[in-house]
């Protein structure tokens, strides 16, 4: 047996495997507890668009969502929310909610046009929302109420200066998808 064949004999090997199963074991609980938390507890989401002027950023924010809130009933009115679009469930967008199942709720009807308003009681089951911006936001005056089930999370957070950072840093991740998001609300891009 020559000399590079005993060294590779003396190697342990079992030892060697054992420790690198243990790292990947622990790398993989640690990947499953990240996505758990962001399915399921709290999320991070870039929000863009003028339907929530002045409370968020037109270029766009990043924001926190409690996932937890909105499961548990505890979104209120007042309360900035992540939901499915009632109009295209691929989109999902951020809106206030403004009345609970129950309330009357007056709102314009055409605010760029007219001074016509109009009142609507929120059916049970449901939530009216609308964004901050009335003259650029697609909301509940259009598409009527919304069903609470759509709601995923209450916005609990916003840092406008890690979504600036964000879109300097690796501006061909966000700039293809810009005009979607202000084509026509508030539409977010989850992360993770």
């Amino acid at each position: 047996m020559s000399g590079f064949a005993r060294r590779l004999g003396g190697i342990p090997w079992r030892e060697i495997a054992g420790e690198a199963f243990s790292r990947v074991f622990l790398v993989a609980q640690a990947v499953c507890a990240v996505h758990v938390v962001n399915a399921h507890v709290c999320s991070f989401a870039l929000v863009m668009g003028p339907s929530m002027l002045p409370a968020m950023n037109l270029a766009g924010d990043v924001v926190a969502v409690d996932l937890v809130s909105a499961r548990l009933g505890r979104v209120a009115s007042g309360d900035a929310v992540l939901l499915v679009s009632p109009e295209d469930p691929r989109k999902a967008v951020v809106k206030r909610v403004v009345g609970m199942e129950g309330d009357a709720v007056t709102f314009l009807v055409d605010p760029g046009n007219s001074d016509a308003s109009k009142t609507v009681v929120v059916p049970k089951g449901h939530v009216w929302v609308q964004g901050d911006n009335i003259y650029a936001s697609r909301d509940s005056r259009q598409f009527g109420p919304v069903p609470y089930g759509l709601i995923t999370g209450k916005i609990f957070c916003r840092n406008p200066g890690l979504s600036l950072y964000l879109y300097l840093s690796e501006p061909t991740f966000f700039y293809p998808f810009a005009p979607e998001f202000i084509e026509d609300g508030m539409h977010i891009l989850r992360f993770l």
